[in-house]
């Protein structure tokens, strides 16, 4: 059996391009390397990273050097060299945390569960476990941030008492019960994959006092909270209000939540997608994770277009400004091929 660093080790090496572009966003692709000036993430060429290959033995994917120092590695070497992490407990963290997996398990005796926590099938069991959100806390906690009609969503559902562990829980800590609004997280062919929590205060139908207050279970990365069917069009960006916000005001664009910057800048369009709109968030990661989209398809029959609201986010542009004033923000922004038909207004 492999020990838990070999694993990650291997996981990380089938996501090598990406763990490039988080961790040496100021190097580039070359053919099957990822070139850069050293683990500081310094521009240069002389760090070479392997993109392709096996998961592991000669020639495996992540394995990299650095021509100037004579270092060499797999991607959890560079992670810990990257973040100067000086542990492998924090350097395994770190990769969890960029693969989104679940924390590793307590003794089986401690956990009741027949299926892993975290994994897709532990987020299937806990997506049945759901109901849809009218007339829950869920539509409530949506309705006060300018999201309304929304309880034909398939994508969302509610649980009354979603378990949270926290995260320096120790192995034998008893979890918490709160409220929380789900998100079903989809691979392109529509099977769920993953779930997105968020946990709410049922006494201010706000987010609840906890830290983090979401977390997302199962197979995240490439993947999103999709709502609507794409065609030809679709419209990526990274939080869930940000896009159902966007949703609201065009009303016949296909979405997807990525939830995160990162998860973004991985996201995977379904392959005959012609244009893909991306909402960016007005800071530094949401121009990074576009950046990094760009790079990814530079040279591809796929068009990507950059979607900017007026305040920090879309959802911010729901609560201060009219929707028609969105709307007209967002009308130039549009190929012109597209406006009748994301412009026109869904029913129910």
């Amino acid at each position: 059996m492999d020990s838990p660093a070999a694993d990650l080790s291997q996981k990380l090496s089938r996501e090598a391009e990406a763990v490039c572009r988080q961790y040496l966003s100021n190097g580039r692709k070359h053919g099957n390397y990822w070139v850069v000036g050293d683990v500081d993430n310094s521009p240069g060429r002389s760090l070479y990273v392997r993109l392709t290959g096996p998961t592991r033995g000669k020639g495996a994917a992540g394995k990299w050097t650095d021509a100037a120092t004579g270092e060499h590695g797999d991607l959890l070497d560079l992670i810990a060299a990257n973040l100067n992490l000086s542990t492998l407990r924090d350097t395994l963290e770190e990769a969890r945390r960029f693969l989104s997996l679940p924390r590793p398990e307590p003794p089986a005796r401690q956990r009741q569960e027949s299926t892993p926590q975290g994994s897709p099938e532990a987020a299937r069991r806990l997506w049945a476990m759901g109901k849809p959100i009218a007339g829950t806390l869920a539509e409530r906690y949506l309705s006060a941030r300018g999201l309304t009609d929304l309880r034909s969503v398939s994508a969302l559902r509610f649980h009354p008492n979603c378990y949270y562990w926290r995260e320096k829980a120790d192995a034998y800590d008893t979890p918490e019960a709160w409220p929380a609004l789900l998100a079903k997280v989809t691979d392109t062919s529509g099977t769920l994959i993953g779930v997105h929590r968020t946990w709410l205060d049922p006494q201010t139908a706000e987010k609840a006092p906890l830290d983090p207050n979401r977390k997302a279970m199962g197979n995240l990365l490439g993947h999103a909270v999709r709502i609507g069917s794409p065609a030809n069009i679709l419209a990526v960006g990274e939080g869930l209000e940000t896009m159902l916000s966007l949703k609201l005001a065009l009303a016949g664009l296909p979405i997807a939540a990525a939830l995160s910057g990162n998860h973004l800048a991985a996201f995977d369009p379904p392959t005959d997608l012609r244009r893909l709109y991306v909402a960016i968030d007005n800071d530094e990661t949401g121009q990074a994770a576009f950046d990094a989209l760009a790079d990814r398809f530079e040279g591809c029959d796929l068009h990507l277009l950059p979607l900017r609201p007026m305040l920090d986010d879309f959802n911010g542009d729901l609560l201060k400004c009219p929707i028609d004033e969105m709307r007209s923000h967002l009308r130039p922004q549009l190929l012109p091929v597209d406006v009748p038909a994301l412009l026109a207004v869904e029913s129910d």
